[in-house]
């Protein structure tokens, strides 16, 4: 009789003891934490923030730079989660051409509808619709595979690419390059892809050289 209300009373114990702990690890707020943060969006800085443009032709080359004027990037703990950066393609310029007339006459063409449409569209957008961590990327290398969406003449397609993320508190910053065909775009002027061989003289990719600083929560 005795054996029998010894194991029944180890028994009654155990099952507190389960339960205790059942009940303290799904209330314990640090594992909550663990498994799932908060969601930040921070501001774009559009002053720390930077676009560099480079499109090279036959015997040569431009590079110039687009400011952001507003954005924002969502982090969640150390992760990126997305965003998105609108480019103000008013504010387009050459920095290769010192003569100030060629140097006009570039940038005025860029704005024309040979090439970004400035008066009709003079935002261009990319929204980021996947951010993948690469695993063990080394530092200072790419850890982020990104995909997004750029919409450019208000046209938009997708397109991925390495970038390097660092996210410290509520201060992100994210850098990449990457090349863009612009003929998805709509940008055919002097493009391989039409015209006659003396006409195929720019390359339809040009490079995209980008650093997004952002920080501080858009309600602070």
């Amino acid at each position: 009789m005795k054996t029998i209300q010894k194991i029944a009373l180890s028994v009654w114990v155990l099952t507190l003891v389960f339960s205790y702990t059942a009940l303290t690890a799904g209330n314990d707020p640090g594992k909550k934490t663990a498994l799932k943060a908060k969601a930040t969006t921070l501001t774009v800085d559009p002053a720390k923030s930077q676009l560099i443009w480079n499109a090279k032709k036959v015997g040569g080359e431009h590079t110039g730079n687009v400011k952001l004027s507003k954005g924002s990037m969502t982090v969640q703990g150390s992760k990126l989660t997305g965003g998105v950066f609108v480019m103000d393609m008013t504010t387009i310029t050459d920095t290769d051409l010192t003569n100030a007339d060629f140097n006009t006459k570039l940038t005025t063409h860029l704005k024309s509808e040979d090439f970004f449409s400035v008066e009709k569209h003079p935002a261009s957008t990319f929204k980021i619709t996947k951010a993948e961590p690469i695993a063990k990327a080394k530092a200072g290398e790419a850890n982020y595979t990104i995909t997004g969406d750029l919409t450019i003449k208000g046209i938009t397609h997708s397109l991925s690419f390495p970038a390097t993320v660092k996210i410290n508190g509520n201060m992100a910053e994210a850098t990449a390059k990457f090349e863009v065909n612009r003929t998805k775009w709509d940008i055919k002027y002097r493009a391989a892809i039409i015209g006659t061989a003396a006409d195929k003289i720019i390359d339809d990719n040009f490079t995209i050289d980008l650093k997004v600083v952002a920080g501080k929560p858009e309600n602070s």
